[in-house]
């Protein structure tokens, strides 16, 4: 059952994910070589908790960490551990935060040092297939619609779309209805209405859509050991339009790093 927020509900979840959106903006500061993902994880969870929310996806599913740190191959749900991190990796950094009874969810994958062109290239497809998809979360549109315009965006570059993770709704629990593929077609599957907050994130691999999981229980890899990348928007619809409730704009700020690409989804 899709549930549908009322404005005050919306602007709360705002609220939640912009700590979310935040959290990413301090860590985007410490990503470079040497650095442990478990390292990364204790930032978070204390800005978390500084900031009175709680870190949504520690013991979420008995999930052990509060970041979902996925290097490289990995697509998502990755473990925090004390690896560190080296020259030339990408990592996505999953993370979500419940403040005031409800989630905020957002995701970004970052360059380490150094980045192979090619890799940059997934990276900047993978984020501008997010935006196609959010133009598309609109009041009486469907899910095949976002879905259409994300696997589109990506496959006429050879990528390969993640079938077996999509987004979802989003509330007063991390998953709610709708489910959100990366893929659809065109016209089907649920119809978007005022009030529906959605988590939309494309999961993209350089090679094939295929996947495989680690003995660990969570940690998802592409199949053929090529890199895969992931960014995740929360999005609400307000007025009949899309609009964005995370940002990437404190990333930007870390990194050094202008960008207008958000401002088409603020009201």
């Amino acid at each position: 059952m899709i549930v549908i927020k009322t404005r005050e509900e919306i602007e709360l979840m705002r609220e939640s994910a912009l700590i979310v959106s935040k959290t990413l903006g301090i860590l985007a500061k410490e990503v470079k070589p040497g650095v442990t993902t478990l390292y990364l994880d204790k930032l978070a969870e204390e800005f978390i908790r500084d900031h009175h929310a709680i870190p949504g996806f520690l013991g979420l599913y008995d999930f052990p960490n509060s970041l979902c740190m996925s290097p490289n191959a990995q697509i998502v749900h990755g473990i925090p551990n004390n690896k560190p991190l080296i020259d030339g990796d990408i990592i996505s950094i999953d993370c979500g935060a419940l403040k005031n009874g409800f989630y905020g969810d957002h995701a970004y994958t970052f360059e380490v040092g150094n980045v192979a062109l090619e890799t940059k290239k997934l990276l900047q497809i993978t984020k501008e297939s997010l935006y196609a998809g959010i133009r598309e979360f609109k009041a009486g549109n469907r899910v095949g619609d976002v879905g259409f315009a994300i696997q589109q965006h990506c496959e006429k570059h050879g990528y390969g779309i993640v079938r077996e993770l999509v987004g979802h709704g989003l509330g007063k629990t991390m998953h709610e209805d709708p489910e959100m593929p990366n893929y659809g077609k065109r016209g089907r599957g649920k119809k978007f209405i005022e009030g529906m907050v959605v988590a939309i994130e494309p999961m993209v691999n350089m090679g094939t859509h295929k996947i495989k999981q680690l003995e660990d229980g969570w940690t998802i890899l592409t199949k053929d050991g090529k890199p895969s990348a992931h960014f995740e928007h929360d999005v609400a619809i307000i007025n009949g339009k899309p609009e964005l409730l995370s940002t990437f704009k404190f990333i930007y700020e870390a990194l050094g790093i202008e960008s207008n690409e958000e401002d088409e989804f603020r009201q």
